[in-house]
């Protein structure tokens, strides 16, 4: 047990560090009633017929904070609980449709936008109706001619899933038929088929995914002030680390810099796996207590504004890498500084490789399996929307290179998120540092030496 005189120096150092830490902007931007009626706009004007349907969520997940669906977010940016959003391309119209609550559930959750008499003029909506009137909304506009519903077919993507990881975990979920129920989502589009059998269901997804992929400028301000964000709070994580912590205290110094800056919370559940724990790649118990050999990787990143933010970086306990984590380190470092360098509009994930393969070669180094590539994607998921085979001004996306060691309790990873521009890339979470002196120096200075 620690010693009073020792608990103050320990409660000492940590709120130095608390205090040091700067705040970046402790207010959540959003995005203006511009943003949504423009990218409203962008999906309309790519089709002639029909109307579009995007369903919101109905509640939030146990004990956390509710989190509209993604694709409904992106062209409403309403959050009410069980709303529909209903577009006519053909018109250019938008119409938003919530539950009508009574007295009780607007005390309990607060009232949605149908008690707002300027939600009108606050969203860009044509008209925001109670959602009893959806079924008889859709019969009248198909009346009309409108036989096509552009729905979403494929599957949604989560604030920490992509869409191909939803259906792989719907598979895993029903491998056992007592868990084997169909998603609401599919049960939506049953309905759909059910009730209104003449229409036909266009898939909507790829037309949202290529919008999605491509940021726009209000979304890169917010991306730029995440990256920030997360980095700061992963320096204040390697500046806490000291042998005889636990990992989840690790984690609670980088959740304190989120919450305090206006994130949301973590746009996945935090990484912090020490020893043996760092080549498990989505470990995130987060309850072993840190010994001094050990490595420690966090993969991190916040959730500000429904956007996320996706950052790893791996440091020794002990405040010193020893000699073979140092090579394994340059090796993974080298990979992930040279598909940075070969990140320009017009690369191909080949290019990417050429270029990783090339550095390698001249610095005398042995890839072992390390080739780089495009990463994944970032935005309102963790693992967002496919990129495509082309680079293109605007996206965002999250590199990766790693080596595990598990017999030697050693894995290395180093995650950047970068933003394609004109002429190359900007690392948006580029303050965390990687260099392995810095990264000495760093956790250095959180033991006090």
């Amino acid at each position: 047990m620690m010693n009073s005189r020792a608990l103050r120096v320990a409660t000492g150092l940590w709120a130095g560090l608390v205090f040091l830490t700067v705040s970046v902007a402790a207010e959540r931007t959003g995005f203006s009633k511009d943003e949504f009626l423009g990218r409203r706009t962008a999906l309309m004007s790519q089709l002639k017929d029909g109307l579009v349907i995007f369903f919101g969520d109905v509640s939030a997940p146990p004990g956390a904070h509710f989190r509209q669906d993604n694709d409904f977010f992106y062209f409403s940016g309403n959050e009410d609980q069980n709303a529909v959003l209903v577009m006519v391309p053909r018109r250019a119209e938008a119409y938003l449709f919530l539950p009508q609550q009574t007295a009780r559930e607007e005390m309990v959750d607060g009232p949605n936008l149908l008690r707002d008499p300027q939600a009108k003029a606050k969203t860009g909506f044509t008209e925001i109706f109670p959602l009893s009137y959806l079924d008889e909304y859709l019969a009248r506009t198909m009346d009309r001619g409108e036989p096509v519903f552009h729905v979403r077919l494929s599957p949604r993507d989560t604030m920490d899933g992509a869409r191909y990881e939803t259906s792989l975990f719907y598979a895993r979920q029903a491998r056992t038929h007592y868990n084997d129920q169909v998603p609401l989502d599919n049960h939506r589009l049953v309905k759909l088929r059910e009730r209104y059998p003449q229409c036909r269901l266009q898939d909507v997804t790829p037309l949202v995914d290529a919008l999605r992929a491509i940021k726009s400028p209000e979304e890169i301000e917010v991306l730029r002030r995440n990256g920030r964000i997360s980095a700061q709070a992963v320096k204040d994580a390697m500046a806490a680390t000291r042998p005889g912590v636990f990992e989840y205290e690790i984690e609670a110094a980088a959740m304190h810099v989120v919450l305090r800056n206006g994130a949301r919370g973590a746009a996945y559940a935090p990484i912090v796996g020490s020893g043996p724990n760092s080549c498990i790649w989505h470990y995130d118990r987060n309850d072993r207590r840190v010994a001094a050999g050990d490595l420690v990787l966090m993969d991190f990143g916040a959730d500000l504004d429904h956007l996320a933010m996706d950052i790893t970086r791996t440091w020794p306990a002990a405040g010193r890498f020893t000699p073979e984590e140092r090579e394994i380190y340059e090796v993974v470092l080298t990979v992930e500084k040279a598909c940075i360098e070969a990140y320009r509009p017009g690369a191909t994930p080949k290019d990417v490789q050429d270029h990783v393969a090339r550095v390698l070669k001249d610095k005398g180094l042995d890839p072992r399996g390390l080739r780089g590539g495009f990463g994944h994607g970032v935005g309102l998921s963790t693992h967002d929307v496919p990129l495509g085979g082309v680079l293109k001004e605007g996206m965002v996306f999250a590199i990766e290179p790693a080596l595990y060691y598990p017999e030697k309790a050693v894995g290395i990873r180093i995650e950047d998120t970068v933003l394609i521009t004109r002429d190359g890339c900007e690392v948006l979470t580029r303050d965390v540092p990687k260099e392995i002196a810095d990264v000495e120096a760093l956790v250095a200075v959180g033991r006090g030496k």
